[in-house]
């Protein structure tokens, strides 16, 4: 199939061909046609499948009919696109796709992209005139809204990408009040990588008798990732991972903590013994997050040491080791950060440091996911500390795992499901 038989706009044709596009991805194949027929779609798509181009194109293809109608070029600018995703990188990533399509065309069309950790105003001041697109983290979207910079209640499209991640992330209850501000009448386009059961009640209620697409990927192969479990005192994890990262000539290290000053704490104890070492967390702002990514993927930085919050916008595709300094709170974030490693058909390590503390944690974490990691102890670091006594109460320590009771994601995920359901 190509893009000519799509049914797009020779002038989109013409952008596409330009860019470098050659034939359609599978993904693309599957819902431009029914995108263009002005039909909800309900995409199933990974990272990589081209889905950006898939909602991009027919939300472009409309802009250009609606200008080149009688009396569109002189109309006042009404926002026609909203594309919503997790994370300021995604933002960032969408926004400027859209935009190399858009310098293309014969027609000038106003693409903004706006997310929070940086300053508001400028964000403000480029929505000034209105926008034909925006590419919006739902924070700083709502935070637009009332402010009055932006209004969305004539979007005639929604696009929700990487839905999963969106809720995963807590977006829940933002969600709920931006679909409250939009018009009734209006297309939706959602694309997800995942459909647990949140997922697929927010696309119930969402779309009206959507078009299912899913990219046909090549198969889909386990990856190669050796996991490991190493027993040591929560005191000598630091020194422990500063030895294994030196015996072992880690090239680049993603290390995970649970906190931000563990990330501050860790990495600067790493830049003492001379590894190139950084902190990354969610106080970071936008350029400073830029540059320390940008230097750990170019090799610059050899370890980062990264809270789970700031680490969603973290994609490496040849990562050798990921470190659980701290252990992750629930199995799913266990399994978020060892797939950071072991991508695009490479080998990939995970370690993870187990005390006599987090013994029972990890445990559960392994029952729920169905594995069985060995432990393992380095010479010079068998730990000493025993194991707490359990509370009579509970055969759990600390706590135990998230997931035993409903979380407040999970509540806000119901309520914004009710409201929209009214």
């Amino acid at each position: 199939m190509s893009f000519s038989s799509l049914g797009l706009a020779p002038s989109l044709l013409n952008a596409v061909t330009e860019i470098g596009y050659t034939e359609p991805t599978a993904i693309q194949s599957a819902a431009i046609p029914a995108a263009l027929r002005g039909e909800d779609v309900l995409g199933s798509a990974q990272t990589g499948s081209g889905k950006t181009a898939a909602f991009a194109l027919p939300m472009l293809n409309a802009l250009l009919a609606k200008r080149n109608a009688p009396g569109g070029k002189d109309g006042a600018r009404g926002l026609h696109g909203l594309v919503l995703v997790p994370t300021r990188e995604l933002a960032a990533q969408v926004g400027e796709a859209i935009r190399v399509l858009v310098q293309h065309l014969p027609v000038p069309l106003k693409v903004s992209i706006v997310f929070g950790g940086v300053s508001i105003n400028p964000q403000m001041m480029a929505l000034r005139g209105g926008a034909d697109i925006v590419v919006a983290t739902p924070g700083r979207l709502l935070d637009l809204i009332e402010h009055n910079a932006l209004d969305i209640s004539s979007t005639a499209t929604l696009v929700l990408d990487e839905a999963d991640r969106l809720l995963d992330m807590g977006f829940t209850e933002e969600i709920g009040r931006i679909l409250a501000l939009l018009p009734a009448r209006r297309q939706n386009l959602f694309f997800s990588a995942t459909f647990p059961s949140a997922v697929q009640t927010l696309a119930h209620h969402l779309l009206r008798n959507p078009v299912r697409v899913e990219a046909a990927s090549a198969p889909q192969h386990e990856p190669d990732i050796a996991q490991r479990a190493i027993e040591v005192d929560a005191v000598r994890r630091q020194v422990l991972l500063k030895h294994l990262i030196k015996e072992n000539k880690w090239s680049r290290v993603l290390v995970f903590v649970a906190t931000k000053y563990a990330s501050e704490h860790v990495s600067e104890k790493l830049r003492r013994n001379g590894i190139r070492a950084e902190a990354f967390h969610g106080d970071f702002s936008q350029g400073a997050r830029t540059e320390v990514l940008a230097d750990f993927k170019n090799a610059r930085l050899q370890v980062l040491v990264a809270t789970d919050v700031a680490a969603r916008g973290i994609d490496i595709a040849e990562l050798p080791v990921v470190v659980n300094f701290d252990l992750p709170r629930a199995p799913a974030e266990y399994t978020h950060r060892i797939g950071r490693t072991g991508r695009a058909g490479k080998s990939g390590i995970a370690v993870s440091f187990v005390s006599a503390d987090t013994e029972a944690h990890f445990r559960l974490i392994e029952n729920r996911l169905g594995i069985r990691v060995p432990r393992e102890q380095v010479e010079g670091f068998e730990p000493v500390e025993a194991a707490p006594v359990p509370h009579p109460a509970t055969d759990i320590v600390n706590g135990g795992i998230k997931g035993k009771r409903k979380s407040k994601k999970d509540k806000l995920r119901e309520a914004a499901a009710a409201a929209a359901s009214e």
